[in-house]
């Protein structure tokens, strides 16, 4: 029975160094911070590829990362402990754009600051950083108009793609540069990959036009989005 009461006693010791209230406390403003974060990266997201649970995941990414910063405190050994048994997970999932990292590190920054109890420092930090991702985003900041755009077209295989496609690229181009070239349709047909510069009286109907002239008719895309494509 003793050391049943030795035993409690020393877990209490163990958990004295925050309450209830200081956890709940950490949990709710980190999770209020990072909502507006989500909220942030829901209002400035651009193109097709927004994902809910990436902007889910960013609330328990920072409570997460609060809880574990209060848990460590500032115990050295622990904070070891923990970066070895964090050091076991391996995530498959590829981040679609870069900025998605970006608001995943600001998520952490603001559960490590209120995990350590700076409460000031982590609402004041995610007030700015989401005013600067706010202010960047409607003032569309390093914005550049871009005009090359992927093209692929399939041509018979036996045929001399450069002398086909030469004239109508001069009519309706600016600029072409051969990107890649690959079989397709098992040896029937070549797939032709170009970066083109379309002229300002050029349209994507009468491009496509052109080229499926030359082409008997074959597979044309003209890729006219902004956004990075996989060739």
């Amino acid at each position: 029975m003793d050391e049943v009461v030795k035993d409690l006693e020393r877990f209490k010791d163990l958990t004295s160094a925050f309450t209830l209230t200081d956890v709940a406390l950490v949990l709710v403003l980190s999770s209020v911070l990072s909502l507006m974060v989500g909220w942030v990266y829901r209002f400035t997201h651009r193109g097709t590829s927004y994902s809910q649970s990436f902007a889910q995941t960013l609330v328990v990414v920072s409570m997460t990362t609060a809880l574990i910063m209060l848990i460590i405190g500032s115990n050295i050994a622990r904070a070891f402990t923990l970066v070895g048994a964090l050091s076991v997970i391996r995530f498959r999932n590829a981040v679609k754009e870069t900025r998605d990292v970006t608001f995943m590190f600001v998520a952490m920054a603001m559960g490590m600051a209120v995990g350590t109890r700076f409460y000031l420092l982590g609402a004041f930090g995610c007030a700015v950083l989401c005013a600067v991702i706010v202010l960047m985003s409607k003032l569309d900041v390093f914005s550049k108009k871009v005009t090359e755009r992927i093209l692929r077209v399939r041509m018979p295989f036996a045929r001399d793609a450069d002398s086909a496609l030469e004239p109508v690229f001069r009519q309706q181009l600016d600029d072409s540069r051969l990107i890649s070239v690959e079989t397709a349709a098992g040896g029937a047909l070549q797939e032709l990959v170009y970066s083109v510069v379309p002229k300002r009286s050029t349209t994507v109907a009468g491009l496509l036009d052109a080229v499926r002239a030359v082409n008997d008719n074959n597979k044309v895309v003209l890729v006219v989005g902004q956004q990075e494509v996989d060739l």
